[in-house]
């Protein structure tokens, strides 16, 4: 099953929440939406050009391991994805596992580079 995506996201992790948001802000005038993650913290959102978004997570385990480019799935199917991309010989870094509004996996591109997949909760798993 081929995926079809719906836009993309470049996912950053961050030491400091609220510095981030200052420098995006007033440094390079990119409004970003702070949002709440519950007992894991807030994160930020910047819309741009419709389909492009920058997200930034704060949490000191993560860092340096970033940006991670994240293609939002239109339709869903993510286990069904990524099982296909395994078949294919793709490397699966990170099963599908659960994320802030729905689900993601990880995987490498030929030459290493981290990438991800994202669906929302609201789209089925499987066909």
């Amino acid at each position: 099953m081929k995926a079809k995506f719906k836009d993309f996201a470049v996912v950053f992790n961050v030491s400091d929440i609220s510095r981030t948001q200052k420098f995006y802000r007033d440094i390079l005038g990119i409004e970003l939406e702070r949002q709440s993650a519950g007992d894991e913290g807030d994160w930020l959102i910047a819309t741009l050009n419709n389909d492009v978004h920058l997200i930034f997570f704060e949490g000191e385990e993560t860092i340096g391991r970033s940006p991670v480019i994240v293609f939002e799935l239109k339709e869903g199917y993510i286990d069904d994805v990524i099982e296909e991309m395994a078949k294919e010989g793709a490397e699966i870094v990170t099963p599908v596992t659960e994320a802030p509004g729905g689900w993601s996996a990880d995987f490498h591109d030929p030459d290493g580079h981290m990438l991800s997949l994202f669906q929302t909760e609201k789209l089925p798993r499987r066909k």
